[in-house]
């Protein structure tokens, strides 16, 4: 009887492993959390086929937007845990639960890659009375509100960044130009109706090259590849470190509770993906900083962006509801 029962369950055991090297054994379902031609969306047409030739299956894409990109992260959220169905998405949801816009985030998921994020970058008007991030600040405090920022509304990359130099310099006296995204008020800082702007990399780099605005620091911890020469803000004050790097990013995930076999193969081929030549193009061009990071990194770099970002705004007075009513700890606490 013994034997029988030990030759049963080494059969299944034959059987589940097979399962596991099998899958995917039919078309996985990629929910792109926002609508067709943006950035998420680009990204993710841009690798996944590559991930596909890597994994040995066919990843349908399909755009579901609404809700700020909670609808899309609801319905993965409901699916099954089994690998068939990914959530696509970007930075958003980090923020849901203190803007008052849901009740999941990223702790529901677990990361299969972190594949690349934008770089925030401080550019200014070429007729700028200063050069630098340094001369900014000294300029700032001379003549308090007469530096005119652009904004985008509160949770936006530009109101971000604008936080962070507000805690880290422990004030920041600027006039706020409220534009309708990134697009028209890159456009009025290079026609001189803003001085200062944050914006992503991508959006700006065209513009920096033409001469048309000038970089006065990337807002990170070391140079970028793109631009090489511009000054980072940590060689003017350190303190940034808590935060940084930070930037809007594209990852794809699985519901917790997925198999950790089904993960691993998931993440190999997406890192495979993130390699060729085409995306890391893709990526260089459009000034984003290649990750394509997984497990613990993942986790680790998701959990610093929601708590650098949740206390920026709250202490900003931009939040809805505090971060520590969700369990998110403030920065080196």
């Amino acid at each position: 009887m013994k034997r029988i029962i030990v030759g049963a369950l080494s059969a299944l055991a034959l059987t589940a492993t097979a399962a596991v090297a099998e899958y995917p054994e039919k078309e996985i379902q990629g929910i792109i959390q926002w609508g067709a031609g943006g950035s998420t969306d680009t990204v993710m047409r841009s690798v996944t086929p590559h991930a596909e030739a890597a994994l040995g299956g066919t990843v349908v894409m399909q755009n579901m937007t609404g809700a700020v990109g909670a609808i899309a992260l609801n319905h993965v959220a409901g699916s099954a845990a089994d690998g068939y169905t990914l959530l696509m998405g970007a930075e958003n949801p980090l923020l849901y639960k203190i803007m008052g816009l849901g009740d999941k985030d990223y702790n529901e998921f677990t990361p299969i890659s972190i594949l690349a994020r934008g770089t925030p970058v401080l550019v200014a008007n070429p007729d700028a009375p200063f050069n630098d991030y340094a001369e900014m600040m000294a300029y700032i405090k001379e003549n308090p509100g007469s530096v005119k920022f652009g904004s985008t509304g509160p949770g936006g990359l530009p109101s971000v960044v604008t936080a962070m130099i507000t805690s880290v310099e422990g004030g920041l006296d600027v006039t706020a130009v409220p534009y309708d995204g990134d697009g028209p008020a890159l456009t009025g800082l290079q026609g001189g109706a803003i001085d200062v702007m944050p914006a992503v990399l991508g959006a700006a780099i065209e513009g920096i090259r033409a001469g048309n605005m000038k970089v006065l620091a990337i807002m990170d911890v070391s140079a970028n590849e793109q631009l090489p020469d511009a000054p980072y803000v940590t060689q003017f004050n350190d303190a940034y470190s808590t935060y940084l790097p930070w930037g809007p990013f594209f990852g794809v995930f699985v519901p917790n509770g997925t198999p950790d076999d089904v993960v691993a193969k998931l993440s190999a081929a997406y890192a495979t993906g993130a390699q060729h030549p085409d995306f890391v193009k893709l990526m260089n061009d459009r000034g984003f900083t290649l990750m394509a990071i997984s497990g613990d990194e993942a986790d680790a770099f998701l959990s610093k962006w929601q708590q650098g970002t949740a206390w920026l705004l709250q202490d900003a007075g931009l939040t809805k509801a505090s971060p520590e009513e969700f369990g998110i700890a403030r920065p080196g606490e």
